[in-house]
């Protein structure tokens, strides 16, 4: 081989060198950049939300009302962190009513719904106390919280409603908003029932879409 050759050859192996330790260098940042990035994702507070379902239940219990919402609260997010709801609060007001007439929900109790094979019923359970709980990303909730308010029955009218649940004091809480519309028969069906009886209410019914006042409203699903 020439010295021509001889030099050519090892100018193209100190590039391909060159080259090669900017490519390892690079791949070593880029390496290090996720690194520093899933790091910190995880130190981050989980970022959560909540999701009111398609239906409620409503009903009368001891001389007042029952108010059962079962929220999905999850998060989407890795975190080495959890989330704790401390508290859980329910607000409904009548839209066409002064505020003194509206009712004091106060969370009495966490439940569940659970399918009976021999009376092929659906019979509510007692689970917890109201009590703080723990969202993380491998363990999302879905409790039923029954709110109580005493005393107290709903009248035919249009209600909105806000379900709030706390979380801790460096957090906001987290706030979901609805409305509720309780027909003459609704309203009928929970002053006459016997207690602790259930009745549905539902946002996703077609034949209420095309009213423009309850489109997006929980109403009883045989109005």
């Amino acid at each position: 081989m020439s010295g021509t050759d001889e030099g050519a050859a090892e100018s193209r192996s100190a590039r391909f060198d060159s080259v090669h330790k900017w490519a390892a260098t690079l791949a070593a940042v880029v390496a290090l950049a996720f690194s520093v990035y899933n790091f910190t994702e995880l130190r981050q507070k989980p970022r959560i939300d909540a999701t009111l379902p398609h239906l409620l239940r409503i009903g009368p219990v001891n001389g007042g009302t029952v108010f059962q919402v079962q929220p999905t609260i999850s998060t989407r997010f890795k975190s080495e962190d959890v989330e704790v709801i401390r508290d859980a609060h329910l607000q409904v007001t009548p839209a066409n009513t002064p505020s003194p007439m509206r009712p004091i929900f106060y969370w009495h109790e966490t439940g569940t719904y659970v399918y009976d094979f021999t009376s092929d019923q659906v019979n509510y359970r007692w689970t917890g106390d109201p009590a703080p709980f723990i969202v993380s990303q491998d363990k999302p909730q879905q409790p039923t919280l029954a709110f109580w308010a005493d005393d107290w029955t709903f009248a035919p009218g249009k209600y909105e409603g806000v379900l709030r649940l706390s979380r801790s004091e460096s957090s906001s809480p987290l706030i979901k908003k609805f409305c509720l519309i309780i027909s003459e028969r609704a309203a009928h069906e929970l002053r006459t029932a016997e207690q602790r009886r259930i009745f549905f209410f539902r946002d996703d019914l077609p034949k209420f879409h095309t009213s423009p006042e309850s489109a997006k409203c929980y109403r009883r699903e045989t109005d």
